[in-house]
């Protein structure tokens, strides 16, 4: 059944990809992968995440220097997620960790925007829910399929988008800085807005993925390992929604 995912299901999610089910080690287990299972999952970690960002989010407001938890937890967080990319199997464990660490992150991220533009965390939070909830229903209904060719271009945009963040960091190590990426004129809003369409559809390429897994019957440990994808990329999505916002709000 691994052959089924060996060319057809290309997600631009880095963590649900195609070579994903081929590195589950087989498909002996009687406890199979679900769809419910996968959404119950997620749901556990969105609440550990929003526990760690509630610890962060207190102590920004509380003065305290929160910057070297949110690095801390930003780079264990990667280190992790690589981890459990390469190794599914582990995702039952790590997963949870994971979510623990993205929600320090998050939090003193979203403390600090919100110090800076009130209400914009809430904004953000409607809007990526609103985002999801719709491309849920579209892919459900089939309005939007995950079509090879679909499939190929939201994976070619992410990994552009992915290259452009790179070569940003890069290139700030010397002062240097891209054009209108982070800064909140028209073109730089405009930047920001295409980037959450493609974090967006990776949403649906992430619904494929897992209802993929559900039909060919992937081990019962690959519930984590999709509910990780997919809040890799509700978390990106969020992230690109704050920056878009406080680029529009910047210019009031």
């Amino acid at each position: 059944m691994a052959r089924c995912f060996s060319g057809d299901s290309r997600s631009g999610n880095p963590t649900l990809n195609d070579n994903t089910f081929e590195r589950t080690g087989g498909y002996g287990s009687t406890e199979k992968m679900t769809i419910e299972g996968t959404v119950n999952k997620a749901f556990i970690m969105l609440a550990i995440l929003l526990g760690g960002a509630f610890v962060t989010w207190s102590m920004y407001f509380d003065g305290r220097n929160v910057l070297p938890i949110a690095i801390g937890g930003a780079i264990c967080g990667f280190i992790l997620a690589l981890i459990i990319s390469f190794k599914p199997r582990t995702s039952p464990y790590l997963v949870p960790i994971y979510a623990a660490l993205e929600g320090v992150f998050l939090g003193a991220i979203s403390a600090n925007y919100e110090s800076r533009f009130q209400g914009i965390t809430m904004q953000a939070t409607l809007l990526t829910m609103a985002v999801f909830v719709a491309l849920l229903l579209a892919y459900k209904t089939r309005i939007i399929k995950a079509t090879e060719n679909f499939k190929l271009g939201v994976f070619a945009a992410t990994a552009g988008i992915f290259l452009v963040y790179l070569l940003s960091f890069v290139l700030g190590l010397f002062g240097v800085t891209v054009p209108y990426l982070h800064d909140n004129s028209l073109i730089g809003i405009g930047i920001s807005l295409v980037i959450v369409v493609v974090a967006a559809l990776n949403l649906v390429l992430d619904f494929d993925f897992i209802e993929s897994g559900s039909q060919q019957g992937a081990p019962k440990y690959m519930e984590w390992y999709g509910a990780f994808g997919l809040m890799v990329t509700l978390v990106w999505l969020y992230l690109e929604m704050l920056r878009l916002l406080s680029k529009i709000m910047s210019r009031d």
